[in-house]
C-alpha cells in the first residue's frame, strides 16, 4: 500500500535516500565505537571500556530509530555491511595503538561529520521537501550527537 502522509513521492524518495545514508554513517561510527571499547587498552581501561559501551548503546537506538523513520517513510532501509560502505560519508579509518585518546579523536570527528549533515538537512527536510516530521526527528539527532561529542570532547581536556 501506497504511504500518503501529505508528502509527494518524489520527496519521500529523496528524503529516504539521505536517511538511508545518515543511517549508514550511524552504523559505521557505531561499529568504530564497539572496536573502542573491544580494544582499548591502557591505566584508563575500565573506565573507558565502560564509557565506549555506554555510547555504543545510544548509537544502537539511534541506528533503529533511523530505520524505523525510513520505514514509516514507505521505503526499505539498507541493511548490509556493502550498502553501508557505499553509502557511508565516513571512514573506516584504521588506527594504530589502542589507546583512550586516539579512539576520542577519531570518534569525535565522526560525530562533528555527523553533526554537520544533520544541521545542513534541518531546513531541507522541512522547506525543500515539506516534511517538518523528518526535519524535527533529525533535530533531535543532531542533538544526541552533540551531547556524545561533548561527553567525548571532556575527556580529551
Amino acid at each position: 500500500m501506497q504511504t500518503n502522509i501529505g508528502i509527494k513521492a518524489d520527496n519521500l524518495s529523496k528524503i529516504a535516500q539521505e536517511l538511508s545514508k545518515l543511517l549508514a554513517d550511524e552504523y559505521v561510527l557505531y561499529t568504530k565505537t564497539r572496536r573502542a571499547h573491544w580494544n582499548v587498552e591502557g591505566p584508563d581501561f575500565h573506565s573507558q571500556h565502560k564509557f565506549f559501551e555506554s555510547q555504543y548503546e545510544q548509537l544502537d537506538e539511534v541506528i533503529d530509530e533511523v530505520a524505523e523513520r525510513i520505514r514509516s517513510l514507505g521505503h526499505y532501509t539498507p541493511a548490509t555491511l556493502k550498502d553501508f560502505l557505499q553509502l557511508t560519508r565516513l571512514t573506516e579509518q584504521n588506527r594504530e595503538g589502542n589507546d583512550s585518546k586516539g579512539y576520542m579523536h577519531e570518534l569525535v570527528t565522526d560525530h562533528e561529520s555527523i553533526i554537520m549533515k544533520l544541521r545542513e538537512s534541518v531546513n531541507r527536510f522541512a522547506n525543500d521537501y515539506g516534511d517538518l516530521g523528518t526535519s524535527d526527528f533529525v533535530t533531535g539527532l543532531m542533538e544526541e550527537h552533540e551531547k556524545m561529542a561533548w561527553m567525548l570532547r571532556a575527556h580529551l581536556k
